[in-house]
């Protein structure tokens, strides 16, 4: 899997969230100022070479959908982050966090709580 450019990852973040849409329901759901028809049609075509989405034809229209979930997308995002800020040490990721948000030790261990129980989650599926 590659990682998206900012673009990309807008109009993936709009057609996870729509399901499914034509171009014209992608640019009304971004803000402005809005990007030209043949520049976010030209973005989705990137995406399909990628492999994230797909489209239905109707006739010259098509109808875009995602591929890759977004779950999915944001595991391989989080962990490429991860090797490439952290040295691929959750630790230091959380220990980051903790000390530039100025975080307690009960707000620390409420964190590892919930990320513990997320991961315990990801291995029960």
């Amino acid at each position: 899997m590659k990682e998206l450019t900012r673009a990309e990852e807008q109009i993936m973040q709009i057609l996870w969230q729509l399901k499914k849409a034509f171009v014209k329901d992608i640019i009304e759901k971004m803000p402005e100022p809005k990007p030209a028809y043949n520049t976010v049609s030209t973005i989705i075509r990137i995406l399909e070479q990628k492999g994230f989405v797909s489209h239905k034809a109707y006739g010259k229209t098509h109808e875009y959908f995602a591929v890759v979930p977004k779950d999915k997308y944001s595991k391989f995002y989080l962990n490429n982050f991860l090797s490439g800020y952290f040295s691929g040490s959750f630790e230091n990721l959380v220990s980051f966090f903790a000390k530039e948000n100025d975080l307690n030790v009960q707000e620390v261990e409420e964190l590892m709580k919930h990320l513990k129980k997320d991961i315990n989650k990801d291995t029960d599926e």
